[in-house]
């Protein structure tokens, strides 16, 4: 199974403030014209998201995320997953918060079993979300694929992407996007060693 990181860290590494507040993602970047809104800015930064969205088939994502995801109370209109499957690792809850109820299925366990176990359920691609689980995917050596998305900001601190990994891991096959409201998209192939 192909597990795969598509996220959109600050040229430093933040993933979100020391709170865990992602605000800032709405506020960096150029505006190319006068013409063009926020909103169109965001357009060019979620360019590859939808095409990567319809290459997955399930979502892993942390518990902290769920928790920003919930914090965020989108309408189903707003809810940006369509019905694709997403499992939230958690070791403490037990149950989605009551607005991801039909959303979001919890898991506690080893990861392997789980991957072990989406392969039975014929699911072919996951992305992988949050921090934590990121990292932890990757000292599993599950990460086959990363597309980061960097925010023209230096936050100086908070959540940083990666956190302690246990051995070097390359990255290969680079590829990298710039668009007008300066995010540059960078998306490598990883290879463990």
């Amino acid at each position: 199974m192909k597990c795969s990181i598509f996220i959109a860290p600050s040229v430093d590494g933040y993933i979100a403030t020391e709170n865990g507040g992602v605000h800032w993602l709405e506020t960096v970047g150029k505006s190319v014209s006068e013409k063009e809104s926020s909103s169109d800015l965001m357009k060019h930064f979620n360019m590859s998201m939808p095409k990567y969205m319809q290459s997955v088939d399930c979502m892993i994502i942390g518990r902290k995320l769920m928790e920003v995801l919930s914090s965020f109370n989108l309408t189903p209109e707003q809810w940006p997953y369509g019905n694709t499957k997403i499992i939230a690792l958690s070791n403490t809850i037990k149950e989605a918060p009551l607005n991801l109820k039909n959303k979001v299925e919890m898991y506690s366990g080893s990861i392997p079993e789980l991957i072990t176990k989406l392969e039975q359920e014929e699911h072919k691609h996951a992305y992988v979300d949050g921090g934590t689980t990121i990292t932890t995917f990757l000292n599993l050596e599950l990460i086959n694929e990363m597309t980061l998305t960097q925010a023209p900001v230096l936050l100086g601190s908070g959540i940083p992407l990666f956190g302690k990994l246990s051995k070097q891991i390359n990255l290969e096959d680079a590829e990298a996007t710039a668009f007008p409201n300066n995010f540059v998209e960078l998306k490598y192939k990883v290879k463990y060693l």
